[in-house]
């Protein structure tokens, strides 16, 4: 293959490259829209390329100017698809999932609309950055899409909520007040008390509480030192709650998304429900409120104890890893599914083709190709319905609800 090539492309893949083809070889070129005529410095992966446009000569028709300063300049990879106007960027989204769901899950090729979400722009309630001790100064911020080692230093985030980026900011006039190690990481997660801050990284940390009255809006204070577990240095809470654990960056989306899987779970009239990977327990709180005995699983100690602490008798969470405790809160009508992007254990999968009695699987994913792989586990399971939600506009991540009953039924 020439190390240069003009291309069409043609569509947009799972991670947010568009895709030409040259001589029927795919190459994937980010930054592209679906229409797109580019001059593409290439680069050989034997059965594919990668590509980098050289020369944009016929835009899309659905090509728009990204507005971050980031995603040009810095190349910033915490989005794929600012370049993409956002109706397009939703289309792209369901053919992701409908080719994983037929590629790998082997199942009919369907087509899945995406549910828009109420915002666009300023919706993430939580930001993690990467933090570099350069030059006699700490860098804040995001990694370029194609240096992952390289972190530029963030002036805005269009797709974080303003409150976020207010309070990065008070941290970055803090940074000395920071343990003094090569690199750290730290996120910021707006709550209903306050922020939630959490570092990663170094192994003291004997000015935090000096750093936490630097940064008057945290509330709560995690340190994840080298090598250890996380806990609390500082907790201004007027109510304890998991403010570290699992949570939809994106609240306004996540409630619709949640009142669908509600609504799912609820249609089988289930007497029993295990919600695994139940993050803080706000579906398992749902449906136990709905009359449904929840045995609710999460490895998270912290969201165990809140759950069990509002979950009402004889509902009850577990705190394991599910692969570890599911076969002991078999069997029940509906088994709720909501993994991280790895997907599934495999021992999760084989459970649940072999258990009986289980009328339903209704499985929330955030990875079109690990659903799509859990899919194709489950032969004896087929899908009754399939939805999705843009809970991350601008980016290439999607969540789908896929509800899959036994072929028997």
């Amino acid at each position: 293959m020439s190390d240069s090539a003009r291309l069409r492309i043609e569509s947009i893949a799972a991670g947010g490259d568009g895709v030409g083809r040259i001589d029927g070889l795919a190459v994937f070129v980010p930054r592209t829209a679906p229409g797109d005529l580019v001059d593409a410095a290439l680069e050989s992966r034997g059965r594919f390329a990668r590509g980098r446009v050289t020369a944009l000569i016929e835009p899309a028709a659905d090509r728009v100017d990204p507005p971050c300063v980031h995603y040009t300049r810095d190349r910033c990879g915490g989005c794929q698809l600012q370049h993409l106007r956002y109706d397009t960027q939703l289309q792209a989204k369901g053919r992701i999932i409908a080719d994983a769901v037929q590629r790998i899950g082997h199942r009919n090729a369907l087509t899945v609309a995406v549910r828009e979400s109420p915002r666009e722009w300023a919706y993430r309630t939580k930001l993690t950055l990467a933090l570099r001790w350069r030059g006699g100064r700490w860098v804040s911020g995001l990694h370029p899409y194609d240096d992952p080692e390289r972190v530029f230093q963030l002036e805005q985030c269009l797709i974080a909520d303003d409150r976020v980026v207010a309070i990065w900011r008070d941290i970055f006039a803090a940074t000395e007040l920071l343990p003094r190690v090569p690199r750290l990481r730290g996120s910021v997660r707006v709550t209903d008390d306050g922020a939630a801050f959490v570092l990663e990284g170094g192994t003291r940390w004997a000015t935090a509480h000096a750093f936490a009255e630097r940064v008057a809006a945290l509330t709560t204070v995690w340190w994840e030192a080298q090598g250890a577990r996380r806990r609390l240095v500082v907790d201004r809470r007027r109510v304890p709650s998991p403010d570290a654990s699992f949570a939809q960056v994106n609240p306004l989306a996540a409630s619709l998304l949640q009142d669908h899987v509600v609504a799912t779970v609820m249609a089988y009239a289930p007497r029993t429900v295990v919600d695994a990977y139940a993050g803080a327990g706000a579906t398992a709180v749902r449906l136990a409120e709905r009359g449904a005995t929840v045995v609710a699983i999460e490895l998270d100690r912290a969201a165990a104890r809140w759950m069990n602490e509002h979950l009402p008798r004889p509902s009850r969470a577990i705190a394991a890893r599910v692969e570890d405790a599911l076969a002991a809160s078999l069997p029940a009508d509906v088994v709720i599914a909501n993994p991280p992007r790895a997907g599934v254990d495999e021992r999760v999968t084989d459970l649940l083709r072999e258990s009986t009695g289980v009328r339903a699987i209704v499985y929330v994913s955030c990875n079109p190709g690990t659903l799509a792989r859990d899919l194709a586990r489950l032969p004896n399971y087929r899908i009754a319905s399939m939805a999705a939600f843009d809970l991350f506009p601008q980016t290439a991540h999607v969540e789908t609800v896929c509800a899959l009953i036994p072929e028997a039924a």
